[in-house]
C-alpha cells in the first residue's frame, strides 16, 4: 500500500516538475540563445582579433596585453570610473539615505508630494535625462543661475576637463529615486520601539543612527551600493549623450568606451576582453565590498 503511495506521489512529482518546466520553458529558451551563448561567446572572441565583418583569428592575450601596456585611453577610462565610484557613489549614497530618513517622517506636512517628485525623475528615459541636464549644466544654465543667486560664480560644467565629471555626479544623484525608495522601504521597517527605548535611556537622534538605524539598515546600504558601484561601472548615456567622452577625454568612461571599441573602431574582439575585465572587477568589487562590510557574517 505504502509503495503505491509512493509511486502515485513520484509520478505527481514528476508530473509538476514537466508542468513547471514546459510553462517556463521560453525564457529557458531564450537564457541560453541571448544569454549565455553570447556570455561564452564573448569569452572564446576576447582571445580574437575580431572586426564583426571578417573571421575572428585567434591571437591569445594579446588583447588582454595590449589593454594594460599600450593603450592610454582604457587607463584613462579605469581612471574616470574609479572617479565616479570614490568619489560620485559615497556622495550619491550619503545623500539619498539623508533624504530618505528625512521624508521617512510623516510628520512632515506633503510627506507623500515629496517622495513622489523625488522618484519622478527615474520615470523618464535617460536619454530626456541627459538633454534636460545639457541645458541645465550650460554655463547660463539653471544650475549656475542658482549658485549665481548666493554669489557663486558657477564653472563650465560640461566643457571644463574638471568639472565634468562633478556635473555627471550632480546629474547621477537628480535621477537616484530608486535608491531613496530602497533606503526608504528599510527605514520603515525599523522598530519604532527601539528608538523609544533609546529616548527612555537618554539617547539623542545621532545615538538613535548609530546604534538602530545603521545596523537595521546595514544590509540595504550593501545593497544600495553594490548594485550602484555595478551601474557606474557601466555607464554610458551621459558620456555619449551629453559629452561624447569629452572634455578631453574626461568623461571616458569605461563602458562608454567598450562601447566605441566594438561599434565604433568595429573591434569586437578588444571590446570582449573589455567587457570580461568588466565583468571580473564587479566581482571583485563586490567580493571586496562584502568582505569589508562583514555583510553575511551574522547569518553564518
Amino acid at each position: 500500500m505504502n509503495r503505491k503511495k509512493t509511486r502515485s506521489r513520484s509520478k505527481t512529482d514528476r508530473r509538476s516538475l514537466l508542468t513547471g518546466l514546459a510553462f517556463i520553458s521560453p525564457w529557458i529558451v531564450g537564457f541560453l540563445c541571448f544569454t549565455l551563448y553570447p556570455i561564452i561567446n564573448s569569452l572564446r572572441y576576447s582571445f580574437t582579433n575580431y572586426s564583426a565583418l571578417k573571421a575572428p583569428r585567434f591571437v591569445g592575450l594579446d588583447n588582454y596585453k595590449t589593454l594594460f601596456t599600450s593603450d592610454p585611453l582604457f587607463i584613462k577610462s579605469l581612471m574616470n570610473t574609479g572617479y565616479m565610484m570614490l568619489v560620485g557613489l559615497p556622495v550619491i549614497i550619503i545623500v539619498t539615505f539623508i533624504i530618505s530618513a528625512i521624508v521617512n517622517d510623516r510628520r512632515l506636512r506633503g510627506v507623500s508630494f515629496i517622495r513622489t517628485l523625488f522618484f519622478m525623475p527615474t520615470l523618464v528615459p535617460m536619454v530626456v535625462l541627459c538633454i534636460l541636464w545639457i541645458w541645465l549644466l550650460k554655463d547660463n544654465g539653471a544650475v549656475n543661475q542658482g549658485l549665481a543667486l548666493i554669489g557663486i560664480d558657477g564653472p563650465g560644467w560640461l566643457a571644463s576637463p574638471r568639472w565634468a565629471k562633478p556635473g555627471m555626479i550632480l546629474m547621477n544623484l537628480w535621477c537616484s529615486g530608486n535608491l531613496i525608495i530602497i533606503f526608504l522601504a528599510g527605514l520603515q521597517d525599523v522598530p519604532t520601539s527601539l528608538y523609544e527605548a533609546v529616548e527612555i535611556d537618554g539617547g539623542n537622534i545621532l545615538h538613535k543612527f548609530r546604534y538602530i538605524t545603521i545596523p537595521f539598515m546595514k544590509p540595504i546600504i550593501v545593497y544600495n551600493v553594490v548594485t550602484y558601484m555595478i551601474k557606474l561601472l557601466q555607464q554610458f548615456t551621459e558620456s555619449f549623450v551629453m559629452t561624447n567622452g569629452g572634455p578631453n577625454d574626461s568623461t571616458t568612461f569605461f563602458g562608454y568606451y567598450l562601447y566605441n571599441n566594438a561599434f565604433k573602431f568595429m573591434k569586437m574582439g578588444y571590446a570582449s576582453a573589455m567587457a570580461w575585465i568588466m565583468l571580473v572587477a564587479a566581482m571583485i568589487l563586490t567580493f571586496v565590498m562584502l568582505k569589508v562590510t562583514g555583510f553575511g557574517k551574522e547569518e553564518s
